[in-house]
């Protein structure tokens, strides 16, 4: 999203946190037609951090945290376009009132907004809590920034704290993460509008080759073009922060939520399959 530099206003905005739902099928049936449980997608998710590989369980789009939604479906689209990584949030009732936690990312489907928090506060925490978020930041892009890339979804302080430089002259912005990878891999997310639904990477371990992709990374995805609804642009680039982990659903896997967009010769991506840092729960610190 473009828009104006300057001050960002914030929003309070309440989420309930998720129960894990099922349908009346249990079943989703993987790519070689063999069914299995998706155990993780949606609702509290306990022993998951990030910084853990996305492939590192047993599960189905698990997110490392909690999933908050709201009963009203008007609210909930608010909630899930307003909230960006990076915010903060505050449980607000139950055993872990008081309790604070970051945004990391969105789920499209049902408009989920994630919640990263410590484990000890995850364990008390129940479906049905109420959490506060100060939603900031749609909307608002770096002075100086080119008008070329546009910036989603992430708090006006995120981008300093990850591995993300923008040229004095405002002629173009770096960013270092853990792999690029072509947009012939991306699933689930396309022709929905970047600013309320991530992108699903249909990834394997061996797609990556020596890079072990962590949930919290930063992933590059070449020709998609993420300024309003997510689709095929030659010469683009979008580069966004992994929020959930892997899927053996058709069409489906790690999960990123879009941050930049913009042409490749303007938003440039540089991949580091060992090095790279990328976002932590602790409001949003590298880990």
């Amino acid at each position: 999203m473009s828009g104006t530099p300057g001050r960002p206003v914030g929003l309070s905005m309440l989420g309930i946190v998720e129960n894990a739902e099922l349908g009346t099928e249990p079943y989703r049936v993987d790519a070689d037609g063999q069914p299995y449980l998706p155990v993780g997608d949606g609702g509290v998710v306990l022993g998951l951090d990030l910084g853990d590989p996305v492939f590192s369980r047993t599960a189905d789009h698990a997110a490392p945290g909690a999933c908050i939604v709201h009963p009203d479906p008007v609210a909930r689209h608010g909630l899930t376009t307003y909230c960006c990584v990076g915010n903060t949030a505050v449980v607000r009732t139950g055993d872990a009132a008081g309790a604070e936690g970051v945004v990391i990312g969105k789920r499209g489907e049902r408009g989920r907004v994630i919640v990263a928090l410590g484990q000890d506060d995850l364990a008390r925490l129940r479906p049905g809590d109420e959490v506060a978020v100060h939603a900031v930041g749609q909307g608002w892009r770096p002075a100086h920034l080119s008008p070329d890339v546009s910036v989603m979804n992430a708090d006006p302080g995120l981008l300093s704290r990850l591995p993300v430089s923008v040229a004095e002259d405002g002629s173009g912005i770096s960013a270092h993460v853990r792999a690029c990878v072509p947009g012939r891999l991306a699933g689930n997310g396309i022709g929905r509008p970047a600013v309320s639904w991530d992108l699903d990477l249909q990834l394997r371990p061996a797609d990556l080759g020596e890079a072990a992709l962590l949930l919290g990374d930063l992933i590059a995805v070449t020709d998609i073009d993420a300024r309003y609804t997510m689709g095929y642009r030659r010469g683009w680039v979008t580069v966004g922060v992994v929020s959930h982990g892997a899927s053996r659903l058709p069409g489906h896997g790690p999960g990123m939520t879009p941050l930049l967009t913009g042409p490749a010769d303007v938003l440039r991506a540089h991949a580091d399959a060992v090095g790279h840092g990328g976002l932590g729960w602790a409001a949003g610190q590298p880990h």
